[in-house]
């Protein structure tokens, strides 16, 4: 701005009010859109608006994007089906480990009973076997036929 004069005072300074004009919306028939192969140049289009006024450009298509992949929705049911299953494959793999346990500890003592029935068999026989061979300092029983009558026995 320029400085006012001295002389005058600010309220004898001209105001000028600038209102904007409104813009009307232009009815635009666009012309037909010509396919455009890759890599030509488009066409020229020029459009004429109510004012008498001419815009000159080129017809650009825009291209519509494909709509994002959405990815598909999995429903609980689905994940407890598969939460279901990974529970099933964790107790049957205990289950597994259970019985091969059960398995294991049958054939152990089976193995120990076997182990005591072979060594208390084999103490028996060294029993029998030494009693018999060996007459030196043992009891001698003499076992004769003996008469039972009326329930008494004279021998």
């Amino acid at each position: 701005m320029h400085p006012e004069p001295a002389h005058h005072p600010p309220a004898e300074r001209a105001v000028e009010v600038h209102q904007p004009t409104p813009l009307t919306p232009a009815i635009v028939t666009p012309a037909p859109a010509v396919p455009v192969q890759p890599g030509t140049v488009p066409a020229v289009v020029s459009i004429v608006l109510p004012d008498g006024r001419v815009v000159t450009g080129y017809a650009i298509d825009h291209t519509q994007h494909a709509p994002a992949a959405t990815p598909p929705a999995i429903s609980r049911t689905a994940v407890n089906v598969a939460l279901g299953g990974v529970g099933f494959l964790a107790v049957c793999g205990g289950l597994l480990l259970l019985t091969s346990f059960i398995a294991a500890l049958t054939a152990f003592i089976t193995q120990l009973i076997i182990l005591a029935a072979v060594i208390f068999g084999g103490w028996i026989a060294v029993q029998i076997f030494s009693a018999s061979g060996h007459q030196g300092g043992g009891t001698t029983v003499n076992i004769r036929k003996a008469v039972i009558k009326r329930n008494h026995f004279h021998g």
